[in-house]
């Protein structure tokens, strides 16, 4: 969840002041703080889930949305709040988004029934959107050589620690049932860290300089994409993750279609803002880099498949397995582990590994998958196997550089914007359509053991099309160097979202 490296600043914008070396650690603290909240939200809330389940009286299609609304305004904004920090200043930004997500934090725990909640999770969603991609932006402008190299071997251990950390500490949180409140407090706990960094962040952040050319915030953010993007985007999910609960409705269909003619109008319009001479969300110049569409294929498919297999795999643990939140939130930590530490040494392979381990870390997670249902009575051998699944998939930063490497440097912020929101909006879809056939194969069944199997050979499908799709990319070499991918808080994952 994080914005791309941007090596050149945009016309009439002034970088943010810092010294050559770095503004110091203070500043790091605070913005990394901010980061690790956002990834942590992902990955705590996972673990509440059932608990949320019950003291709401949520349906399936209720938690799926708790889960996916935070991603999908997330994914789509996330572009827009990059150029809002280009505009307004990285630290105004980050300032602004943080106390969106703050406010909205204490709104989702104080929440009275299932629908408020996920509305608050929408908002949520904005303001991690507003706060998180100023944080590669600040680190990339404030510091430079040996201090920069430092901060971003922080930010890298921030995204792989919080993706760990929000699975134990979500189960801890929930088993505490501090003053009776269960659930809530996996939202509550962002409140005070969130009022302390607001508190700081007027003394700490860079303040920008004015634009002297003063730029049109029109001009500079596509309006009309985000129009067409957004529906298209919720007319595809919402019926998806509402339709069986509903009985499949003659509305979802229509939704359904409907969701198809918005995004060719997407399209439509995204050609039209750049044949005026602006900048769309999506530039046509960059689809048109090397096997970029095969990378933006494979990033769908990877992190659809793990968002999908968290959010099952939790049901599972709390359901026939019989887990606590805790219990549930430390079996995790193989998997999340195993993905992350793949994350953090996969550059240390000789440079002709990369390219084939995206297809031999897919096949990897597929054979997992594949067993999910046989070893679903847990035990050794069911943390093993998800351990398996998470270092398989660690591979998904390596598939982002070699997207990355076939892109001219001018076009790299937008590619790595494009390849991010794409890896969020998989693992919505993952969760909308692998959590609903979880969710109906444990009503018919009344077994969320005999649902890993059918939520089992799904996945494996579903990984089987990213293994296909992997080979095509690992295919031929490219003539630039690659170049590393901004880091990604896994796929809520992050990652991630």
């Amino acid at each position: 969840m994080t914005r791309m490296t941007q090596t050149t600043d945009p016309p009439g914008i002034v970088p943010d002041r810092g010294t050559r070396s770095g503004p110091g650690g203070l500043m790091l603290a605070l913005i990394l703080l901010g980061q690790f909240m956002a990834i942590l939200d992902v990955n705590i809330v996972n673990v509440a889930l059932p608990t949320m389940r019950a003291d709401l009286h949520a349906s399936g299609a209720g938690i799926q949305l708790i889960v996916a609304g935070y991603v999908i305004s997330y994914a789509v904004l996330l572009i827009t709040g990059a150029r809002i920090g280009d505009i307004i200043g990285h630290g105004r930004a980050y300032h602004l988004g943080l106390a969106v997500f703050t406010v909205t934090s204490l709104a989702c725990g104080l929440a009275p029934s299932t629908w408020t909640l996920v509305a608050f999770r929408f908002l949520q969603g904005v303001g991690a959107a507003l706060m998180t991609p100023q944080v590669m932006s600040m680190i990339q402008r404030n510091y430079a050589g040996a201090a920069r190299a430092r901060a971003l071997g922080f930010y890298t251990a921030i995204i792989a620690g919080g993706v760990v950390i929000g699975q134990v500490a979500g189960g801890l949180l929930v088993s505490a049932d501090l003053f009776g409140s269960g659930w809530r407090t996996v939202f509550l706990v962002n409140v005070p860290i969130g009022v302390a960094l607001l508190l700081a962040g007027p003394r700490v952040l860079p303040r920008p300089e004015p634009s002297r050319e003063g730029g049109s915030v029109v001009r500079a953010l596509d309006l009309p994409g985000l129009a067409t993007l957004i529906p298209a985007v919720l007319l595809l999910v919402v019926p998806l993750i509402l339709g069986h609960e509903f009985g499949w409705p003659l509305w979802g269909w229509v939704s359904l279609a409907a969701s198809a003619v918005f995004l060719g109008a997407f399209v439509a319009v995204e050609r039209g803002v750049a044949s005026r001479g602006l900048r769309p969300l999506i530039s046509g110049r960059v689809l048109r880099a090397p096997k970029l569409p095969v990378a933006c294929a494979v990033l769908v498919f990877g992190p659809g498949t793990w968002g999908s297999f968290l959010f099952t795999t939790t049901l599972h643990l709390q359901g026939d397995l019989d887990m606590s939140p805790l219990e549930s939130g430390l079996a995790f930590v193989p998997c999340v582990a195993a993905f992350g530490a793949v994350g953090l040494t996969w550059q240390r392979l000789p440079a002709r590994w990369h390219r084939p381990a995206i297809p031999i870390g897919f096949t990897i997670a597929a054979l997992g998958y594949l067993c999910v249902g046989p070893l679903a009575g847990g035990g050794v051998a069911y943390e093993l196997l998800t351990a398996a699944i998470g270092f398989g998939l660690g591979v998904l930063p390596i598939g982002m550089t070699v997207a990355l490497s076939n892109v001219p440097a001018e076009d790299a912020s937008d590619a790595s914007g494009l390849l991010l929101t794409l890896m969020q909006l998989g693992q919505v879809v993952g969760v909308a359509t692998v959590g609903t056939l979880f969710l109906t194969l444990t009503e018919d069944s009344g077994s969320t053991r005999h649902a890993e199997y059918g939520t089992g050979w799904a996945l494996a499908g579903s990984i089987l099309i990213g293994i296909v799709l992997g080979i095509i990319l690992a295919r031929g070499r490219t003539d630039r160097p690659a170049r590393p991918a901004p880091a990604a808080e896994g796929p809520a994952v992050d990652l991630a979202r």
